[in-house]
C-alpha cells in the first residue's frame, strides 16, 4: 500500500506525486524522490523495482519480510533492513521490519508489521532543508535514527519491570508468590534476549558506515551515522546490563527462598526439641521396671511436670536469643 510519494529538490519539497510521475522527476537535476510503502504486494514491488532498477535479491528479501538487520550495497544503491520493536497491551514484544533502498536520487522505504509509521521523520526532514539537500543519505540517517530512538522507551519499560520485581523479592511472600516472581523474571529475560537479537546485528551494520570505505551515498554524513552508532552501542550495553541484573535477581530470589526454608526448618527443630525433652522424661517413667528412683515419691508427678516445664522454658529462652523462635 502506498503511504506517501513526494519529490524534493534543493532541500525543499516540490510536490506529492503519483507512481507514474516518478520517472519524470528522477531525470531532473539535484532532485530525488521519496516513496513510502506499507505491506506492499508483489505487483507494487515489481513496479518499484522497474522504476528504481532495484536488485532482484533485495526485492526477494523485502517480500520475505524476515531478514536480520543488515546494510548491503548493490551497485550505487544501499539496501538497509531495520527491525522495529514495540510493546503490546500485555507488555509482549511485537517486532516489525523496515526496508530502505537509498540510491543517488531516490529513497524507498517499505514497512512490514510495523504499526507506527514514519510521518514524523518526513516532517523532520522537511523542517531541515539544509540537511535535506544531502538527499538520500540524510533521509536514510533520519529513518535509521528514528528506529533506534524507538528502542529506548521499550528498554525503559522493561527496566521499570525489573525494578518492581527487585522490590518484590525482598518482601515477605509465600512459595507460590516466589514462583511467580521467578516466572516474571524469566519472562523479562526472554524479552531482553529478543531485544538483543534485533539490536546487536544492527550495531555491526551501522559500524560499516562510520569506518573504512564509506558508501558514496553516505559521504559527508559520517558524523550523523556515528551518532546513531553510539546510540546503538549504548542501547546494546544497557540490554546486556539488564540481562545481568535479571540473572542476579533470580539468584537472589532463590537465595531468599533458601533462607525462608531454613527459617522454617529451625522453627520446626525448635518445636521438636520442646516436645522431645518432656517425651523423654515421660518415656523413662513409663518403663515397667520395679526399682525406678522416686517412683513411689508422694510428689513425684508434680515434680516431674515442673522439671518438664522448667526445661521447656529454658529452651524457649535460648531459642529466642538465637533467633530460632
Amino acid at each position: 500500500m502506498l503511504i506517501n510519494c513526494a519529490a524534493y529538490q534543493g532541500g525543499k519539497k516540490l510536490a506529492d506525486i503519483g507512481i507514474e510521475a516518478i520517472s519524470d522527476y528522477l531525470q531532473k537535476p539535484e532532485c530525488f524522490v521519496w516513496v513510502a510503502l506499507k505491506d506492499p504486494d508483489a505487483a507494487e514491488m515489481a513496479a518499484m523495482q522497474e522504476e528504481f532498477d532495484l536488485h532482484a535479491l533485495a526485492i526477494e528479501d523485502v517480500m520475505n519480510g524476515k531478514q536480520r538487520p543488515k546494510i548491503e550495497e548493490y551497485g550505487d544503491t544501499l539496501f538497509a533492513v531495520f527491525h522495529t520493536i514495540e510493546l503490546d497491551e500485555e507488555g509482549e514484544i511485537v517486532t516489525g521490519q523496515v526496508n530502505v533502498f537509498a540510491g543517488p536520487n531516490f529513497v524507498l522505504s517499505v514497512r512490514h508489521r510495523a504499526q507506527q509509521g514514519f510521518q514524523d521523520v518526513r516532517a523532520r526532514c522537511e523542517r531541515e532543508p539544509e540537511l535535506l539537500k544531502e538527499g538520500a543519505g540524510f533521509v536514510l540517517y533520519a529513518l535509521m535514527d528514528s528506529v533506534v530512538d524507538r528502542y529506548a522507551p521499550v528498554l525503559e519499560k522493561l527496566s521499570g519491570e525489573i525494578e518492581d520485581l527487585e522490590d518484590r523479592i525482598f518482601e515477605k511472600h509465600t512459595l507460590a508468590q516466589s514462583r511467580a516472581i521467578i516466572e516474571d523474571l524469566y519472562s523479562l529475560k526472554r524479552r531482553l534476549v529478543i531485544l538483543e537479537h534485533h539490536i546487536t546485528p544492527l550495531v555491526d551494520a551501522v559500524g560499516k558506515l562510520v569506518g573504512g570505505r564509506i558508501p558514496q551515498i553516505c559521504a559527508g554524513m559520517q558524523a550523523y551515522y556515528r551518532d546513531v552508532y553510539d546510540h546503538l552501542v549504548r542501547v546494546s550495553n544497557l540490554v546486556d546490563a539488564r540481562r545481568e541484573m535479571i540473572v542476579t535477581a533470580i539468584q537472589v530470589n532463590l537465595g531468599m527462598i533458601s533462607l525462608a526454608e531454613n527459617e522454617v526448618t529451625k522453627r520446626l527443630g525448635s518445636f521438636a526439641a520442646l516436645f522431645a525433652v518432656p517425651t523423654m522424661i515421660a518415656g523413662i517413667y513409663g518403663m515397667n521396671f520395679a526399682n525406678i528412683p522416686e517412683l513411689h515419691f508422694k510428689y513425684g508427678y508434680q515434680v516431674c511436670l515442673a522439671v518438664m516445664a522448667i526445661i521447656d522454658v529454658v529452651l524457649i529462652v535460648l531459642f529466642r536469643r538465637g533467633g530460632w523462635l
